[in-house]
């Protein structure tokens, strides 16, 4: 989901508070970067929170992983940033600074003190315009290896690290774009050119495809001319095709069991859902706190608490662009097998088919999400704050400031729909249903 968010539900209306908003002043450069700034002067710093609308889903099968590649090598210096510079300035201003890759995005953020925000705005002007000077195939090699390593760390060697693997490949037929893994695969970087990782770049990592925020302690004023001054010379690129994936859908259970190297068996249930601010999404959040969201959430007090077959269970709305999933995990306990695990699942599951949740849970349920929700509003960097909020909205929403109708997504959340949603979203018949069982490693 873009946000987290809330509600208090009550027998009679609550008054309103005053409208939720969070101030913006936006424009295009001539190249076509999007630039949003949000002035907060409760603290003496900047955040400087960069989209690129990219992520794996515009890669192609054969070809994957280029854009957490690129996450990587765009630390490794530019034209006029030596390699290993850009950390190191960083972090001599007393900033700090990272980036992430998902299906539909790569961003990166430096927050910092707001009288070393020019440095920022030079670093990625740099590495925008920049990045692929003549030292560039030496980098890309060198941030090869190092994605090849963590995806041994983080997937090969990760008990459980293959599930989420095997189930992208189960959920989806292999030309959608979300059938592969955010980190690709080992072949397909080993295989790819210089050549063709530079395409890559070059077609996605262009002005016109991204979007700057810059959230905090700043002059309005004085700050677009700081854009100005460092992004206005970074050529615009040629117009960022559409993606256009084909359907997914399943029209039956699909079942599989694989071994791994883990002490414990493990459930994995997974349905698609309503897209990323779709009719519905929010719905599956509150379907996904109600299941397993603290020690009163159903799932948890009947798999951990009552019955105690299960260490752990989770489920979650998966929210994307191009649709979403809904996922159920459940590890058992020592001598507990999946079956029954599944079985209770599923009894609570039909249960919320047949009736609405109690007031007592959605407001539970509720509060939670509208706390998280403000939790993250206090601040302006890092994943999740303003800053990043603010260019999340921007992308799927089209206006930066979405924070009233995204909470409004919540608070309109009825118990009728959430049992309207578990009998449409999660069917019984039409699901993936995938187990991890001790073993050796295929």
């Amino acid at each position: 989901m873009v946000a987290l968010a809330v509600v208090t539900i009550s027998a009679a209306p609550r008054a309103q508070g005053p409208a939720l908003t969070v101030p913006y002043t936006q424009f295009t450069l001539p190249n076509g970067l999007n630039v949003i700034l949000h002035r907060d002067t409760s603290v003496p710093v900047v955040a400087v929170n960069v989209w690129y609308h990219v992520g794996s889903a515009n890669e192609r099968a054969g070809r994957t992983g280029f854009a957490h590649l690129f996450e990587h090598v765009m630390f490794e210096g530019s034209t006029h940033v030596p390699e290993g510079s850009f950390d190191t300035w960083l972090e001599a201003a007393g900033a700090n600074n990272n980036g992430s890759t998902n299906t539909d995005r790569t961003n990166y953020y430096i927050d910092l003190p707001a009288n070393a925000l020019e440095l920022a705005l030079f670093l990625e002007s740099d590495r925008m315009g920049f990045l692929l000077d003549d030292k560039a195939p030496g980098k890309v090699d060198g941030q090869r290896d190092v994605v090849k390593n963590e995806k041994r760390q983080s997937v090969d060697n990760q008990p459980y690290g293959q599930a989420f693997v095997e189930l992208s490949s189960l959920l989806y037929p292999p030309a959608h774009p979300y059938s592969w893994p955010v980190i690709g695969s080992m072949d397909d970087l080993s295989a790819a050119s210089f050549e063709d990782v530079a395409r890559f770049f070059r077609t996605y990592y262009v002005p016109n495809n991204a979007s700057l925020v810059i959230a905090g302690d700043l002059d309005l004023a004085q700050t677009r001319k700081l854009v100005e001054k460092w992004f206005d010379d970074v050529p615009r690129g040629k117009p960022v095709p559409a993606l256009a994936p084909p359907g997914a859908v399943l029209d039956g259970v699909k079942r599989k069991t694989i071994t791994d190297r883990v002490q414990l068996p493990r459930l994995y249930l997974a349905w698609h859902t309503p897209g990323l601010l779709k009719p519905g999404d929010a719905t599956m959040d509150i379907v996904a706190n109600l299941l397993s969201s603290g020690k009163n959430s159903r799932l948890y007090r009947r798999l951990v608490y009552d019955l105690q077959i299960a260490q752990d269970v989770t489920a979650f709305q998966q929210s994307q662009a191009l649709g979403s999933n809904f996922m159920i995990m459940a590890t058992a306990r020592p001598g507990q097998g999946l079956d029954k695990i599944q079985a209770v699942i599923d009894e609570e599951l039909d249960k919320l088919r047949k009736e609405t949740p109690t007031g007592r849970e959605m407001t539970r349920a509720l509060n939670q999400t509208e706390a998280s929700f403000y939790r993250n509003m206090e601040r302006v960097g890092g994943f999740g704050g303003k800053a990043d909020q603010l260019n999340a909205y921007f992308k799927s929403a089209g206006t930066p400031d979405f924070f009233a109708q995204d909470l409004a997504r919540y608070r309109a959340v009825t118990a009728a729909e959430v049992q309207a949603a578990v009998d449409r979203y999660l069917p019984k018949d039409r699901r993936v249903e995938l187990s991890v069982i001790p073993g050796d490693k295929k």
